[in-house]
């Protein structure tokens, strides 16, 4: 069934992007200094969300189909999960992303470098749905 294997493909991409960001980007974005680490975290940012938006739905689209065609819950488990991304981000860290982009770097400071960590760490959850819709989607295929 190949819904259901992109959509396996698709989960783990998520949550390989997102966990590179959280192991490796932003871990590296604190050695810089306040401004700096604004500087590269905005573009940054844009580029992820669009990257991660995309896999999130396209995902769901295809999780939904495996599920369709096959009536298996693991597969609407997973999609609900990975899509479950947009309304976290939308609702919870939207308004630390918009504080961040419309900070000037030239203003950034302790409570710039304070809200990154808390966008990190907001972060890590989008990290942890993607990883349990790459489980879900994976035990959809094995069953």
């Amino acid at each position: 069934m190949i819904a259901g294997h992109l959509a396996l493909v698709i989960a783990a991409v998520f949550a390989g992007a997102a966990f590179y960001i959280n192991i490796a980007e932003h871990p590296a974005r604190r050695s810089l200094d306040d401004r700096s680490m604004l500087t590269q975290w905005k573009p940054a940012y844009k580029r992820g969300f669009a990257m991660q938006a995309s896999l999130a739905v396209a995902g769901f689209l295809l999780g939904l189909l495996a599920w369709w065609q096959t009536g298996a819950w693991f597969w609407l488990a997973g999609a609900l999960v990975l899509v479950a991304n947009w309304p976290y981000t939308l609702l919870v860290m939207m308004p630390v992303n918009n504080t961040l982009m419309s900070t000037d770097p030239a203003s950034a400071g302790p409570e710039s470098r304070e809200l990154l960590e808390r966008w990190a760490r907001l972060h890590a959850v989008r990290t942890a749905l993607g990883f349990a819709a790459t489980l879900l989607f994976l035990a959809a295929t094995v069953r």
